[in-house]
């Protein structure tokens, strides 16, 4: 979930490449021409190589297992279309990627218009392929022409074997650019109909290309349970992963998604909710069911690709369920008439759903798909579910009294939330800016400039005080743990001190009320105890973060503090080490013997403010994990803090089980 920031070598090495590079530019035009010459035309694929970040988002991890989606979104789309049952991932030695499915087959005739075979076209020319209503496809996750295309131009090499006809065809690309023409390389059985697609990523564009075999899992559990019945195999090649691989096929669907998102929580009640249908040629399929919890998930996807950022298929799922359920609450008088109606909150609370819609023409913001605009979406999902809702709520009313009843106690609780936060807001106008007593703030009142220590306990937070510099750092102390948002409702976490002192300092307010523009400090530290309690508190805080700020992490403002392990002194020489191969490390280079002063540092209270300042809070010399989040996995994530967080404790105690291997032991 994080990754070490860049050391400030790395950065100002960076800013020098970029120096030369604008002082390059200058020289090419001195005279400030601006003429037809300094127009350039970038040929084929040289765009995408020149601009990778347009196409798949980033250059990191990220991006790199994009690569591996792109590909298999196309297998996918042959699912949807009825013509694919299997799809295998293979990751190979030296990570490389091999995608085979039992489709159709790319098409290996002449296209008429381009005068190319129809697979040299997707792979090497952008905005090429069957999904733009030539009938190839009615609906496609990869809609935009780029997918194969963007792979084969961000990969050293790429290679696609197609089985058509009886015969297998082969294309090699380097770097995007074709090797040789399209051949023939052997026969197969005249039944055997498919495409399998071999990729190396390309050093010079990714960071780092080790693909992660967990990460991949994720994405491919969750086509296999939008695409119901389709069978995904993941193998792990690589000699280190002894073989690893798994299946997915599952033959429920989304109804065995929100089963699985729902494995670590107790359900309200049994049934899972399934409803399906299409309106104005849009198929929707919907399955939900509330949990004892308080937290939403609720996910919604467009033939295939997640939308993190919702649009017109959520919104219309949103409005009919808060409807309906009033409807049903007014007329079995559970809603008395001069209670207010209950609130999109109120009614989703505890939720779980899966919306999942299948539209021909599909318009998205962008080429990361992230939000849906359609408007007719939003009317087939309102129309079907506020329907089959109805029907299923008037024949199961022990089911439909549970949930309004969640749902009333729900809008109790947020209406207390309210005048809480509402107390607070007045005390701030009153009072100008009232923030927490026992925040040491910083002078700097550039957001910019500024970062804020969240310190465990008041013996840590005087040292940490006393060691700021006190320009650009703040320091708020908080004594003990702080509340499990994961088992509270809003109004828990509003009065409890520490979490106000929190939302208070980072000036944004939370939840509905959030607005990441107010906020005071670009660095959120969390400094905690290098120990099993430390841990704790900083999942606390994280779980907190997550629920109810997720922006704080998505833009990459929230970081952990890496306090050292250990100090290890000998002939008056001081050495700190952040973790046990450190210490092993420093140890092989100065002798292990009875000299060694080896201290193991149990809490930051047992640093003095010099030392804290030394090894933690210096900019200059201390290391800082970003906190990131992976929204590709967001249902994953969701499951683990539910996990780790949640009442109970047998799906936690496998989790620490299963992870303990990354604990390493120090043999001195």
């Amino acid at each position: 979930m994080s990754e070490e920031m860049k050391t400030q070598q790395e950065i100002d090495e960076e800013g020098r490449k970029i120096l030369e590079n604008l002082q390059e530019i200058e020289s090419e035009h001195v005279d400030g021409e601006y003429g037809a010459d300094q127009i350039q035309i970038l040929e084929g694929l040289e765009a995408v190589r020149k601009r990778p970040g347009m196409y798949i988002g980033t250059t990191s991890l990220r991006g790199l297992h994009h690569l591996v989606y792109e590909i298999v979104d196309n297998s996918v789309d042959e699912a949807l279309a009825g013509y694919c049952k299997c799809i295998e991932v293979h990751i190979n030695p030296g990570n490389s990627i091999t995608v085979i499915d039992d489709g159709r087959g790319i098409p290996v005739g002449i296209n008429s218009k381009a005068g190319l075979p129809a697979v040299e076209v997707v792979f090497t020319i952008l905005h090429a392929g069957g999904k733009f209503g030539g009938g190839g496809y009615k609906v496609s996750g990869g809609l935009h022409g780029v997918g194969a295309s963007v792979v084969n131009a961000l990969s050293t090499w790429l290679e696609v074997d197609i089985y058509h006809d009886g015969q297998i065809y082969n294309q090699r690309y380097e770097r995007g650019k074709v090797c040789y023409p399209l051949k023939t390389i052997g026969k197969c059985d005249e039944n055997k109909t498919g495409t399998k697609v071999t990729f190396q990523p390309d050093p010079e564009i990714f960071e780092d290309t080790t693909f992660d075999f967990d990460t991949l899992k994720n994405r491919l559990r969750e086509m296999a349970f939008l695409t119901k019945g389709l069978k995904i195999q993941l193998f792990d090649d690589r000699e280190e992963s002894n073989g690893k691989n798994l299946t997915f096929h599952y033959e429920g669907g989304i109804k065995e998604f929100v089963k699985y998102l729902n494995e670590n929580k107790d359900p309200l009640y049994e049934k899972i909710l399934y409803f399906e249908g299409k309106r104005d040629n849009v198929y929707v399929e919907v399955a939900f069911q509330h949990n004892d919890g308080y937290n939403e998930m609720l996910y919604g996807f467009v033939n295939n690709i997640n939308t993190p950022e919702g649009g017109t298929h959520v919104e219309g799922f949103k409005a009919s369920i808060t409807k309906t359920f009033n409807d049903y609450g007014r007329s079995q008088k559970i809603l008395k008439d001069n209670e207010p109606n209950l609130s999109g909150d109120d009614v989703r609370e505890g939720l779980t759903a899966i919306i999942s819609v299948k539209i021909e023409d599909p318009q998205f913001e962008g080429q990361t798909k992230q939000k849906l605009g359609n408007s007719v979406a939003r009317g087939a999902v309102a129309g079907i579910v506020s329907e089959q809702l109805t029907y299923f709520l008037e024949q199961n009313p022990s089911v439909a009294k549970s949930i309004v009843e969640k749902s009333v106690m729900a809008q109790r609780a947020r209406e207390a939330a309210r005048k809480a936060r509402d107390l607070t807001r007045r005390k701030t106008a009153l009072e100008g800016a009232a923030l927490p007593g026992k925040l040491a703030d910083c002078s700097d009142k550039d957001p910019k400039n500024c970062e804020i220590y969240i310190v465990e306990g008041d013996s840590a937070g005087g040292s940490a005080k006393s060691a700021r510099s006190r320009a650009t750092q703040a320091i708020l102390p908080l004594r003990g743990k702080i509340l499990n948002v994961e088992k509270a409702r809003l109004d828990k976490i509003y009065a409890n001190k520490e979490i106000k002192a929190m939302i208070t300092a980072f000036g944004t307010g939370i939840h509905d009320d959030f607005d990441i523009s107010k906020l005071r400090y670009h660095k959120i530290i969390i400094m905690t105890d290098a120990d099993v309690d430390g841990a704790h508190i900083a999942t606390l805080m994280l779980t907190f973060l997550y629920r109810f700020m997720p922006e704080l992490i998505k833009q990459g403002y929230v970081y952990l503090a890496q306090p050292p392990l250990y100090k290890l002194e000998k002939n008056k020489k001081i050495w700190y080490a952040y973790s046990d191969e450190e210490l092993n490390q420093i140890l092989l280079e100065v002798g292990r013997d009875q000299n060694n002063k080896i201290q193991r540092y149990k809490g930051l209270g047992e640093m003095d403010a010099e030392q804290l300042w030394e090894t933690t809070m210096d900019p200059e010399r201390r290391v800082l994990l970003r906190v990131n989040m992976d929204e590709d996995a967001e249902s994953e994530l969701d499951m683990t803090f539910t996990t780790l967080m949640g009442d109970k404790v047998e799906p936690r105690r496998e989790f620490i089980e299963a992870n303990a291997k990354y604990v390493q032991n120090l043999d001195i």
